[in-house]
């Protein structure tokens, strides 16, 4: 291995990069044209662009990134986490490229990738599992037939993804139809596959996991375990190592499972087994991630383990560097910042970062693809950075948290720093003598205390006198200034009819946030009630369900595929 493409974005992009300078290779970034200045393709050795367009045009893009490869001249490809990091098809393809796939076999993504196939796998090893459906669902009827057998709650889950999307949670048979055409919907968007499958769901459970290293010679390792219960919408926001207040026999368990279904399975590289933990202290396997995790760091801060150095090590025919688990040193505690609002729900918000001022110190590890100047695309994963915080013991790791999340500055863009700063004053997280948390408890139990709210947005002078950009030559980039001059020829694009205040029209329904209309809930003309769901945005990889704020009929202003900025008109509610 001598030069690595990394296909993917953001600050995960920038981690591979930076590890593939330590292994003594060259990088190769590639990159949208929403992206174009971003850190990755800045510190990378080349750049190329993927072009303009949504995911499915840019880093979806096997072809494309394929093409660059070959074009760079990099003999392995990287693919983070995310986008095309548990699809089949593309290790293949980089593998009949002549390429270093840094991953496990594409026989091996399509085996644990499959959801139904990997909870057989750990049925055969042994693992503890819970009820699931012998296959995926072929239809809201199956689904709902599923539900009524197993009793609720059930999850509907994306059988070809991870990450929390394309899983819905159902507490009442009624919402059984919508919340599996949202669960396809969510699933065709994230992993380009729409199956779901369907499993019986614990109540209030934590969310633990064990990393897994495995290489070529048969050699497997569980690095250690770790807790990610903290979550919204399915999908993580804190995350430690190693996991807290398990017993030795839960860990045992974690470990031995975890080690059993990676070695039945073939596997190579990092893995991640997730398992759920009910309050009467139950594990169930959940699913094996065939990938780098976002919250690898905090194995490596207690481990000493850089393990994307092993994974590239691995991918280039290395034995493992070590071949007993490591006894944990200290505790490790990541927050993922993220570019939403925990005052509305989380809701996604896109925008340009006026102000990006990290924490330093001790025991402080920032990974991050932003920085003062740099605009969040609503197109992608809302992660802007994780704040890794270590500490000899799990309460020093807390007493430093506090004290580094004060002093995190962002503008420009709300954050979720308010939720992770009143997050470390509750009891529920960080008693001593146990967490009373659970993979629900920030929707259904957690208020945002008053006092922690957004600070004001930050608004920066720039020189009117010149326009900057960057341009790509042979993969390196160059920045130009152009006189502002050369513009002023240029209208600015009329606003959009669709765009109205408030105030002018009381029956207008605005949309809430910037994204893509995903589909109406709703038929044009039909009468509604004030609190029902009548739209569902996707921005950022999430939905966000509108609701009517009145009753009345409803007159359908936007189709479905439109983009949308926030307060754009989608409908009027007529009384």
């Amino acid at each position: 291995m001598k030069k690595l493409l990394v296909a993917n974005r953001g600050e995960i992009a920038l981690r591979i990069i930076r590890a593939a300078r330590d292994y003594g290779i060259l990088s190769v970034a590639v990159y949208s044209d929403a992206d174009m200045g971003a850190l990755p393709m800045r510190m990378a050795d080349e750049a190329y662009g993927l072009g303009p367009g949504r995911p499915a045009d840019t880093y979806l893009n096997i072809e494309k990134i394929i093409a660059l490869a070959l074009k760079s001249g990099a003999d392995a490809v990287h693919p983070g986490y995310g986008f095309l990091s548990e699809r089949a098809e593309f290790a293949k393809a980089v593998i009949d490229a002549g390429l270093i796939w840094v991953g496990p076999k594409p026989e091996v993504i399509t085996t644990l990738g499959d959801k139904v196939k990997a909870r057989a796998l750990a049925r055969k090893v042994g693992a503890p599992l819970v009820k699931g459906s012998a296959g995926p669902l072929a239809s809201a009827a199956e689904a709902y037939s599923f539900a009524r057998e197993v009793g609720l709650p059930i999850a509907i889950k994306a059988a070809h993804g991870g990450g929390g999307r394309g899983m819905k949670v159902v507490e009442r048979l009624e919402d059984v139809e919508a919340l599996f055409h949202s669960a396809v919907r969510e699933a065709e968007e994230a992993f380009g596959r729409g199956e779901c499958y369907g499993e019986q769901f614990l109540a209030r459970p934590r969310h633990v996991e064990a990393q897994v290293l495995a290489d070529q010679f048969g050699q497997v390792l569980v690095l250690g375990t770790r807790d990610c219960t903290l979550q919204r919408r399915n999908q993580k926001l804190v995350e430690e190592a190693p996991a807290p207040f398990l017993s030795e026999d839960q860990r045992d368990r974690m470990h031995t499972a975890a080690a059993a279904i990676c070695r039945e399975a073939g596997y190579t590289g990092a893995a991640t087994v997730e398992f759920l933990l009910s309050e009467d202290g139950a594990l169930s396997f959940l699913e094996v991630n065939t990938r780098l995790q976002v919250e690898h760091p905090v194995t490596e801060e207690t481990t000493g383990v850089d393990i994307v150095l092993e994974q590239l090590r691995i991918a280039d025919g290395q034995p493992l560097s070590l071949l007993e688990t490591p006894a944990p040193r200290g505790h490790s505690i990541e927050f993922r910042i993220n570019a939403e609002d925990p005052a509305r729900g989380f809701l996604p918000t896109p925008g340009a970062i006026s102000r990006f001022r990290p924490p330093s110190g001790p025991g402080i590890r920032l990974e991050t693809g932003v920085e003062e100047g740099s605009l969040i695309p609503g197109i992608y994963d809302s992660l802007m950075a994780k704040l890794v915080v270590t500490g000899n013991s799990r309460e020093q790791a807390l007493a430093r948290a506090r004290r580094a999340l004060q002093e995190f500055e962002i503008e420009g863009v709300a954050s979720v720093l308010p939720f992770h700063r009143a997050v470390l004053e509750e009891e529920a997280f960080t008693g001593a003598k146990g967490l009373s948390v659970h993979t629900g408890w920030i929707e259904s139990e957690f208020q945002l205390p008053q006092g922690h709210d957004q600070p004001h947005p930050r608004v920066e002078a720039v020189n009117p006198e010149m326009v900057h950009t960057l341009i790509e030559i042979d993969g390196k980039r160059h920045r130009i200034g152009l006189p502002s001059a050369l513009f002023s020829g240029f209208a600015a694009p009329a606003q959009s009819r669709a765009e109205v205040e408030p105030s002018v029209d009381p029956d207008a329904v605005l949309s809430p946030i910037p994204g893509t209309l995903q589909t109406w809930l709703v038929a044009d003309g039909a009468v509604v009630t004030a609190g029902e769901a009548i739209a569902v945005i996707e921005a950022m990889k999430m939905e966000t369900r509108v609701t009517a704020s009145r009753n009345g009929r409803i007159e359908c202003a936007v189709a479905p595929g439109a983009t949308v900025s926030t307060r754009t008109l989608l409908a009027r509610i007529r009384s």
